[in-house]
């Protein structure tokens, strides 16, 4: 789990896109736009794959303000992105990358 008091990639994402995983998870915060408005795109996305070479099928994003808050906002749908999906992440370690470029479903 993302802890508040670790998790604070605001001023990293400002510059580069931030990412990680957990335990099959893959995530990415990435900066960008939604109009005139700065915004935190929050990717997720199962191993063993990067996000490009992951069918679109298999991702999910969020866009939430590039603000301390929006910060806070994206911890929580990560954790909770996890906690709902646990086993199917869990489940991810251990698939080939093969299985996962042929665009296999899950």
């Amino acid at each position: 789990m993302l802890e508040k008091e670790t998790f604070h990639p605001l001023n990293y994402i400002k510059k580069e896109e931030y990412s990680g995983s957990m335990q099959g998870m893959r995530y990415m915060l990435k900066r960008g736009k939604s109009g005139d408005e700065d915004i935190i795109r929050v990717t997720v996305w199962p191993e063993p794959l990067n996000l490009l070479r992951t069918p679109e099928h298999l991702r999910d994003a969020i866009d939430v303000p590039l603000t301390a808050e929006g910060v806070e906002m994206a911890r929580e749908w990560l954790n909770e992105q996890y906690m709902s999906r646990e086993k199917y992440w869990l489940e991810r370690l251990n698939h080939s990358w093969i299985d996962q470029e042929d665009g296999a479903s899950t």
